[in-house]
């Protein structure tokens, strides 16, 4: 299983980054590759087009609706809705259940079938806690996080590799239940202890994903969704007080190995 980071910028795109998405592949047993893209934030839709042709996409699942995790939902469901391929079908989209409805008032129609087209291209599936569904070999677990909104991190297993997802999130019980001996954990460190103490239940610090990669026992800890106004070293360095496995601070098209300590860069 790998991962490629399409954006990592938080809370929008950055001048050096789009907003959150991933693109997780994974080959199965008789060679068919697998691929599942978890958020498609503020300006990611363009990057991710360098590396897929998202016609290829199998599925998506959105962790909240925040529009730095779900904004260019609205550029795939164009490419969906219009592309020439006649054998795409319905693109399974798991998500909180108002995305449907944000999507439309985003394009400003009412209903959710795109204009002139007769077929909706998206097939929504609500999300919720506890939830256990799969995309071929791909296990996905979802737990609710600690957020201002609905928000979900995600546990992804296939081939005894494990993958973690914080999703947005302050720290919290669930959190480490997704993260326990993740052999990659992909964990937002968008604030700074001292400079954003005075906001509680909305963003972990370098130090508190750092301390929740030591507790539950992580082979790997991925920094992810640091804003353009944060020098990302201070929440690495925040993160290497308290743990002392392999950390990683991630950028725009690095490709990450779920069961290899080492992280490719920029391979593409």
């Amino acid at each position: 299983m790998r991962v490629h980071v399409i954006g990592c910028s938080g809370s929008f795109a950055g001048p050096a980054s789009a907003a959150s998405s991933y693109l997780i592949e994974h080959e199965d047993a008789d060679g068919r590759l697998w691929r599942v893209l978890m958020d498609l934030g503020s300006g990611a839709f363009g990057p991710l087009q360098n590396v897929i042709d998202p016609a290829d996409l199998d599925a998506v699942i959105i962790s909240h609706l925040h529009p730095d995790h779900y904004l260019d939902v609205t550029g795939l469901e164009v490419f969906w809705a219009y592309h020439s391929r006649t054998d795409l079908g319905t693109l399974p989209i798991h998500a909180p259940a108002p995305l449907p409805d944000r999507i439309s008032g985003v394009l400003g129609r009412n209903g959710h079938i795109p204009d002139g087209v007769s077929t909706a291209p998206f097939e929504y599936r609500a999300l919720s806690d506890g939830r256990r569904f799969s995309v071929g070999p791909l296990e996905i677990q979802t737990r609710a996080v600690l957020h201002p909104v609905e928000a979900y991190g995600f546990r992804i297993t296939a081939d005894g590799s494990t993958f973690a997802y914080s999703g947005d999130t302050d720290d919290c019980e669930a959190l480490d239940e997704l993260a326990v001996d993740a052999d990659l954990f992909l964990c937002e460190a968008g604030y700074i202890e001292g400079r954003d103490d005075h906001f509680t239940g909305v963003h972990l610090t370098g130090r508190r994903a750092g301390e929740v990669a030591a507790r539950t026992g992580v082979r790997q800890l991925a920094l992810t969704h640091i804003p353009a106004w944060t020098d990302p070293e201070i929440p690495l360095a925040e993160a290497r007080e308290v743990h002392t496995g392999p950390i990683t601070m991630v950028r725009p098209m690095d490709i990450l190995d779920v069961s290899d300590r080492r992280t490719a860069r920029n391979e593409r």
